[in-house]
């Protein structure tokens, strides 16, 4: 039986936080058995923000090694660069074209990040979602693991291709959406009502994959909680408490029951340091195989290489099918 296709990307900016690890890529581990699984590194859609060159080439490879090293077997999944499959591109011109501007107008995330970039509201920044499209539509994808705030993203993605369907006949799979279990929205930890994010300019807010065992600490022993000093899950009245409940949860595979009678009369400051102690023995096979991987830079190369192969493949047939239906005369 052919497996179901999975896309998914994280853009090439920054350091990954453990918000990423347990919303996506702890998920994406668990897919790689039951799905054909294409995760690529969105290097394209970091342009839309201002980047230092050479920062982004590292922090594409840190990436590629923050995959492999977060359980992504390269065996199993192809992961590659979004910048070395040009059908991508291609393709997202073509879909430009089958795509209102009262569509990108109405996109929540776009006017978030003009507002947070008001020097530089530039056109990429706006057409993001039909490259989003692209990447989504040129695998057939069936299924696409998002979070809340991407679910506009894959609506807009299905009506494009549902538009251009009913002009030229069955081209695109309409792709559904494939939300994960508890942990899918990991909060800050200074601000627990939003997502944890790696742009989050307070550095005590976030947890990121590579840091040390003492900064760990240092921020669980400061993250926000409350006055009661119960260990209680409620997301409403104690988001600080659930948020590290749910990071311990999703390390221990304990429901928020158990956690609960385990922490019964103990209060917050022993209940952190557990919770920072589970966060540091994950992170320790995490960042040994990371800092493997990246002292072995044509280990990567062969990484990438392989996935970029196969995905230039399977998006180039597709692209090749499009470019027919819309009147491009196409070599065979």
């Amino acid at each position: 039986m052919e497996k179901k296709i999975i896309l998914s990307g994280i853009q090439a900016t920054g350091e990954l936080t453990l918000g990423n690890y347990l919303g996506s890529l702890n998920n994406w581990v668990k897919m790689q058995e039951e799905y054909d699984c294409y995760y690529m590194i969105a290097d394209l859609h970091t342009l839309t923000i201002r980047n230092n060159p050479e920062d982004l080439r590292k922090n594409t490879l840190k990436l590629i090694a923050l995959y492999v090293a977060c359980g992504l077997d390269p065996e199993k999944n192809t992961i590659f660069i979004q910048s070395h499959v040009p059908a991508h591109t291609r393709l997202s011109w073509v879909l430009n074209c089958y795509t209102y501007m009262g569509e990108l107008n109405r996109m929540t995330q776009f006017k978030d990040k003009a507002a947070k970039h008001a020097d530089n509201i530039n056109s990429g920044l706006f057409t993001y979602p039909v490259l989003m499209a692209a990447d989504i539509l040129i695998y057939n994808a069936d299924l696409v693991p998002v979070g809340d705030d991407q679910k506009q993203h894959l609506e807009i993605t299905r009506d494009i291709a549902e538009r251009f369907n009913s002009l030229y006949g069955e081209t695109f799979k309409i792709p559904e959406p494939y939300i994960g279990k508890v942990g899918a929205r990991i909060m800050g930890l200074q601000n627990p009502t939003s997502k944890m994010s790696k742009s989050a300019q307070d550095p005590m807010d976030k947890i990121l994959l590579t840091d040390t065992p003492d900064d760990i600490r240092k921020k669980l022993k400061k993250a926000v909680t409350d006055s009661e000093n119960s260990v209680r899950f409620d997301r409403e009245n104690k988001p600080g408490v659930s948020n590290l409940m749910s990071i311990y949860g999703i390390l221990k595979n304990k429901d928020m029951k158990e956690i609960e009678k385990e922490f019964e009369g103990k209060g917050y400051g022993l209940f952190k340091s557990v919770v920072a102690e589970a966060i540091i023995e994950r992170l320790e096979v995490i960042q040994k195989k990371y800092n493997e991987l990246l002292e072995n830079p044509e280990k990567l190369k062969a990484i990438y290489e392989k996935g970029d192969k196969k995905a230039n493949e399977k998006a180039n047939q597709l692209l090749k099918e499009v470019y027919k239906k819309v009147g491009l005369i196409v070599e065979e």
